[in-house]
């Protein structure tokens, strides 16, 4: 099975949970053994993919700026790329520039995705029902990507995906583990970065460098 054979499946989803008008959002990046797997909550209306006639990549966060000042202050975004982000409106995001960003996300090994994909027109809470229903998918991403590690953003989906209940503020720098068809992956949860999180961003920062320093190194 490939990443991409997952798309039937998100997409008849997106019909029972999302906005009717919007298309889901994916995934993007390092496919192969990345070195970290980011899961983040689930996209919205903000992201310029989420267009019936967008005919590019749907991957994360397209067109925002916010959550890529995170990727770069982490030294997995170039500062080259940070500031043309910076620099452009959501309309000036092109397929081009979008698969620009996407291919240095795949070079610096890194993995991108929700736990949902179901896309809504705003940021408004999915409840706990709705998002467990994606994540026997989420399962078959990691089995497929086999990440070195999984870093799950905000207490919701850190919970959900560990099947017990997390705090992320009594659970900064601690490793869990999750098993996926024989296979043990290690889990971080880390503050939610951005919308709500905004003000935890610094703290995310400093925890997935933490993680870096501390379990991608080794493998280099």
């Amino acid at each position: 099975m490939k990443i991409a054979d997952l798309k039937k499946e998100y997409d008849k989803l997106q019909v029972k949970y999302g906005d009717k008008k919007l298309d889901s959002i994916y995934n993007g990046g390092c496919e192969e053994n990345p070195d970290i797997c980011f899961v983040f909550m689930n996209p919205t209306g903000k992201n310029i993919a989420s267009n019936k006639s967008w005919k590019g990549r749907k991957s994360p966060w397209l067109g925002t700026k916010n959550i890529w000042k995170l990727f770069y202050k982490v030294n997995l975004l170039s500062e080259e790329t940070f500031n043309k982000i910076q620099e452009k409106k959501p309309k000036d995001w092109d397929y081009e520039f979008c698969d620009y960003v996407y291919e240095e996300i795949a070079n610096n090994k890194i993995f991108i995705t929700n736990l949902g994909k179901c896309t809504q027109t705003d940021a408004r809470p999915l409840s706990d029902d709705i998002l467990k229903k994606y994540l026997d998918l989420l399962f078959k991403e990691i089995d497929i990507i086999k990440p070195k590690v999984i870093i799950t953003f905000g207490n919701q989906v850190s919970s959900i995906i560990l099947n017990k209940k997390i705090s992320v503020s009594e659970n900064r720098k601690i490793c869990h583990e999750i098993e996926i068809n024989e296979n043990t992956y290690k889990v971080y949860p880390v503050y939610y970065p951005v919308g709500n999180g905004i003000f935890n961003m610094d703290k995310s920062i400093e925890d997935i460098i933490w993680i870096i320093e501390n379990e991608i190194k080794e493998f280099i």
